[in-house]
């Protein structure tokens, strides 16, 4: 049995899970820079921004309304 070859991955990266998640975000609709920059960062929930993208949201207000929030005031 031969091994499933599939296209070369448009990331630079070497990490499968990036790169699937750089393309689903490209087909979501981002541009390739920002669902390239995306994809390595896991503080992004790219299943939510799926979730809006479906529902009729512009992908890249989707990616805004989902922003992690990096210098949040404590509670």
């Amino acid at each position: 049995m031969h091994p499933v070859r599939r296209p070369p991955d448009e990331t630079s990266s070497a990490d499968p899970v990036v790169g699937w998640r750089a393309r689903r975000l490209r087909q979501a609709g981002l541009s390739a820079h920002l669902a390239d920059a995306l994809a390595g960062d896991r503080a992004y929930d790219l299943h939510a921004i799926l979730g809006l993208v479906d529902r009729g949201c512009p992908a890249e207000l989707a990616v805004r309304i989902l922003a992690p929030l990096v210098h949040a005031p404590p509670c």
